[in-house]
């Protein structure tokens, strides 16, 4: 997925558009959930992991983003 290369690279914000460019598909409003807690802003990462009808992620930063790779 082209927004985690982006999250790799250090650019947030390229990677924060990507997810909004699909907004309302499952797998982007999982994405836009990590891309919020990596930024810190709890609140707003937990309505995108409501939206992607998944729960908060208990692991690191670094294991979400696995998991997304995978996925």
């Amino acid at each position: 997925m082209t927004a985690l290369w982006h999250d790799a690279r250090g650019e947030w914000e390229q990677a924060h558009n990507v997810a909004q460019s699909r907004e309302g598909d499952q797998p982007y409003d999982r994405l836009h959930a990590y891309l919020h807690r990596k930024e810190g802003d709890r609140f707003n990462a937990n309505y995108w992991y409501k939206r992607a009808k998944t729960s908060f992620f208990d692991g690191s930063l670094a294991e979400e983003w696995e998991t997304l790779v995978r996925q």
